[in-house]
């Protein structure tokens, strides 16, 4: 839905937005990783790819987790210092470890890597463990489906740390919000791609609406009895984000956290991950797939809208197209959410040694 400043969010606020330049905004975000122990290069990657994410409009995903990772950083949760690595297994399988660092660059590290196996071999299989955060899988399934990979990615696990989301037919917050994300490569204007947490809404959007304060959709949050509330502090007080889709999201959500708990292995930090990945040439010409994709992908934006809908849309193509319309123009961010960034930015640049 669109807010008041006609910015697509889910958050109905009561406050303003501000707009901010791009460069603005990911320079002052890399500088807070940066001073609370990232290298360089990891806060710049950090920072650009929570700046994307509000760029295409997943604003649960975007900014707004600079807050969630300093504190994260600072309280000992992830290791500002550590890098990803490569693995094999005692078993035979290629393991990305995050030695306990923030998850965005161990995702990358292990797309390029799932790309890389996949092009040899067909296909590849590997999973990400020992990370913080992944940010939004969107980001990286998207583009191993430019580069021609079907790519499939799921996880979870940590519900011990993560209670969010009631199974179906209980009240109490019992699993984490375990998204899959899935893309391929697709039609003239770019992949198929899907990202989406199996609760009604994304565990970011409940922090993003208590830091701008600001009130939630209806019919996606519970409060500790199980009534149905707007209020994102009910979250905190002991309620519980419903499944999406009822028993389907949360069929959805237990597979993904026997993959990430039980075959994964424990979790260490947040949460453990699988990811396929298919190179789709092996089955057709690139150039024909699209031609087909493209004739699919048409046929369904032409559909007439039902009653409410102004068209039919491709999963991937909002992303691109509000992050087309809205580069120029900077990121609108809540004013309170954005003051917070700054007196983080503040403290520790006060608290640096002279």
């Amino acid at each position: 839905m669109m807010d008041q400043s006609g910015i697509r969010s889910k958050l109905e606020l009561d406050d303003e937005r501000v707009f901010i330049a791009v460069e603005e905004i990911v320079a002052l975000v890399a500088s807070i990783f940066e001073n609370i122990g990232c290298s360089a290069l990891v806060a710049r990657e950090v920072a650009e790819h929570l700046a994307d994410s509000n760029l295409c409009g997943m604003e649960s995903h975007g900014l707004m987790r600079t807050l969630q990772y300093a504190e994260q950083f600072e309280t000992g949760y992830m290791r500002a210092d550590a890098e990803a690595e490569i693995k094999t297994s005692e078993r035979g399988a290629t393991i990305v470890d995050g030695n306990g660092g923030i998850g965005i660059p161990a995702m990358r590290i292990a797309t390029e890597e799932a790309c890389r196996q996949a092009r040899e071999q067909g296909v590849s299989s590997l999973a990400i463990v020992n990370v913080g955060h992944t940010g939004r899988l969107g980001a990286f399934t998207e583009a191993a489906a430019y580069d021609g990979f079907l790519s499939i990615c799921f996880g979870g696990g940590g519900r011990e740390k993560w209670r969010q989301v009631a199974p179906y037919g209980g009240r109490r917050a019992m699993l984490p919000t375990n998204p899959y994300s899935i893309a391929i490569p697709g039609g003239d204007r770019g992949p198929m791609m899907f990202d989406f947490a199996t609760s009604k809404i994304a565990g970011g959007w409940i922090y993003a609406a208590s830091s701008a304060g600001a009130r939630l959709p209806d019919n996606v949050l519970m409060d500790r009895d199980g009534n149905v509330s707007r209020d994102p502090e009910d979250y905190f007080r002991g309620g519980a984000i419903l499944p999406s889709g009822g028993h389907k999201g949360y069929a959805l959500a237990l597979a993904a956290e026997l993959v990430a708990e039980a075959m994964l292995g424990p979790t260490r930090t947040e949460g453990g991950w699988l990811l396929l990945t298919v190179d789709t040439t092996r089955y057709r010409e690139a150039s024909a797939m699209q031609a087909i994709a493209e004739e699919i992908l048409d046929e369904l934006r032409n559909c007439p809208p039902a009653p409410g809908f102004e068209r039919v849309e491709i999963p991937g193509e909002r992303e691109r197209e509000y992050r087309e319309a809205s580069r120029d123009d900077g990121i609108a961010l809540p004013a309170r959410t954005l003051q917070q960034i700054r007196e983080l930015s503040d403290r520790l640049n006060a608290a640096k040694p002279a």
